[in-house]
């Protein structure tokens, strides 16, 4: 009779033991396997291109946004595609749709793969997570306003005149002739990418990554970065299923293993610097006031996360909206990559484009020699280019929105519906059925990805001429680019809504005082053939030549040093 029992009871515990393992399974096969099938089945689309990868690997092969712009003219400005296993993604295309999905973020996120991918990347910033850790927001828009741009414009100018400097000494250098000014062949897009760290470590957190030394002596915190972008390059299968396939993230690689070092030497330096500043804000409060109670109205400072440090610590901040230690940690890799890589693509197109368009050049060129800094009593470095200056150039405004049109470093963004939902469109559209839906019927956890390089180009908003790099079109804009849903330059860029790039206003202005600078010192021209250029996205869109993809993002272009009043 016992041993009845005991059999019984192992039946018992073993059935439940299995229906505890398997209907989680289930559930996760259902979810993978047959509903994504299920939804969108009306929406139109091409045909999978392969069964495991769906349309994925022909949209990497391409550039950014052709794919998304043949399949808007075959289908219209709604469609899918196939992703991991064929699962369906939504594409739109319709201005009122995106404007509904950016508008809509906590029912719109990002997907646990995408979030995934950034956290590996970025750790737990603001980039990478949502819900109640996003309200967070508000407390680091102090340090990204107007007033602190105005301050650390300084910095953006002393470094564009630093990168100017090593550029005419290099040229200089290889030239036989020390009296002469020749051109010579360099390739722009990693020295940006210093300049522009360099801008982020002192405008971020009062560091000197000090990587536009002459003598190129490697930083350990600049060396992390490089580490971490060098692993997204690729398109590798094992990654792609442990972003899939939660599980399968606990199977170490070398990968992994290179990030996870790379993240600590940010933690432990971004601990550093954390423990810095909160000691010096408490030592300033007990200082002046005698007491230690900070108030947001006492925010001041030049680099954002004392900015950030100080506003977290105000004892008027709500506590919902108060972050602790860790998360002030989790803002470092976000400022470091998001404040200097997509900058440095930027100014990158900006240097391609106007090497491509000479006339183009030369306008912008004179306009900047034509334009005089007004008087400044401490120029601090900036030579009296403040912010105001710099947003006053209607010319190089308009280069600069142009470049970002045409050229947005971030090519696109996907999100997850976290609830049911209904999505209004602007115009009609044609369903596989050939019945015209003025609406999109969205289930939880349908996946979308708004194409914002190819909502950029949209010839139904900007004309015929829509890819082509235009800064006059800025005199007079088409009526339908106000329905564009961004938060800067009548473009999506920037992103919109309440997950648009609160760091816009710093990229810009960057942006101008390195094309202000060099632009007005150099004459720039392409040092290959246009035809060989290709367009690579990981997490931004970089420049590759299609014979030396191997070599790694370049623009070599040639630079001509010039002479006062312009001339080579």
């Amino acid at each position: 009779m016992d041993v009845t029992l005991s059999t019984s009871s192992i039946r018992t515990v073993t059935a439940a033991v299995a229906l505890v393992v398997l209907v989680p399974v289930l559930r996760t096969l259902y979810r993978w396997l047959v509903k994504p099938h299920l939804s969108l089945r009306n929406v139109p689309g091409p045909p999978i291109d392969n069964l495991i990868f769906g349309n994925l690997k022909q949209i990497f092969n391409e550039d950014p946004a052709v794919p998304q712009e043949r399949w808007y003219a075959q289908y219209g400005p709604v469609f899918k595609y196939k992703a991991f296993f064929g699962n369906n993604r939504l594409v739109t295309m319709d201005l009122r749709a995106v404007s509904h999905i950016l508008s809509h973020s906590f029912i719109y996120q990002k997907p646990d793969m995408a979030r995934f991918n950034l956290s590996q990347l970025l750790g737990h910033g603001l980039l990478s997570v949502e819900g109640e850790k996003h309200k967070q927001q508000p407390t680091q828009s102090p340090a990204f306003g107007p007033p602190q741009i105005r301050a650390l414009t300084s910095i953006f100018v002393e470094k564009a005149n630093q990168l100017r400097d090593i550029w005419l000494s290099n040229i200089a250098s290889q030239n036989a002739d020390p009296g002469t000014l020749e051109q010579s062949k360099i390739n722009v897009l990693p020295w940006l990418n210093k300049a522009t760290l360099d801008v982020i470590g002192l405008a971020g957190f009062n560091y000197s990554f000090d990587a536009l030394n002459p003598d190129d002596v490697p930083n350990e915190l600049n060396e992390s970065v490089k580490i971490l972008f060098s692993s997204m390059r690729g398109f590798r299968l094992f990654p792609a299923l442990q972003a899939l396939i939660p599980p399968l993230r606990l199977i170490p690689t070398e990968r992994t293993r290179l990030l996870a070092n790379a993240q600590q030497t940010m933690s432990r330096i971004g601990k550093q610097l954390l423990a810095e500043q909160k000691a010096e804000i408490k030592a300033q409060a007990t200082g002046e006031g005698g007491g230690t109670t900070i108030g947001r109205k006492d925010i001041q400072g030049k680099d954002l996360l004392s900015l950030l440090v100080k506003a977290n610590m105000a004892g008027d901040l709500k506590e919902e909206l108060r972050m602790n230690d860790f998360d002030v940690l989790a803002q470092v890799p976000t400022f470091l990559i998001a404040g200097h890589e997509t900058t440095s693509a930027a100014v990158t197109w900006a240097l391609y484009a106007l090497s491509l368009y000479p006339e183009v050049q030369d306008k912008l060129r004179a306009e900047l020699l034509a334009a005089q800094p007004p008087p400044s009593a401490d120029h601090d470095g900036d030579d009296g280019v403040t912010m105001e200056f710099l947003s006053s150039l209607p010319y190089l405004d308009a280069v600069t929105r142009e470049t970002m049109r045409v050229f947005s470093p971030v090519s696109g963004t996907i999100r997850v519906a976290t609830e049911d939902d209904v999505i209004p469109t602007a115009r009609e559209w044609v369903d596989k059925h050939g019945v015209r839906q003025n609406s999109i019927h969205i289930s939880k956890g349908d996946t979308i990805f708004l194409p914002i390089l190819a909502i950029n180009r949209l010839e139904d908003i900007w004309g015929p001429d829509a890819k082509e790099f235009k800064p006059e079109r800025w005199e007079k804009i088409p009526s339908a680019v106000e329905d564009i849903p961004g938060i800067w330059g009548n473009s999506l860029s920037f992103s919109g809504g309440t997950r648009a790039c609160i760091g816009y206003r710093f990229s810009v202005i960057e942006m101008k005082a390195l094309i202000y600078t060099l632009v007005r010192s150099f004459r720039f021209s392409l040092a290959f053939e246009p035809s060989s250029l290709k367009f690579k996205s990981f997490l931004v869109t970089k420049p590759f030549l299609a014979d030396e993809l191997d070599a790694g993002p370049q623009l070599p272009l040639w630079v001509s040093p010039l002479k006062d009043g312009g001339e080579c």
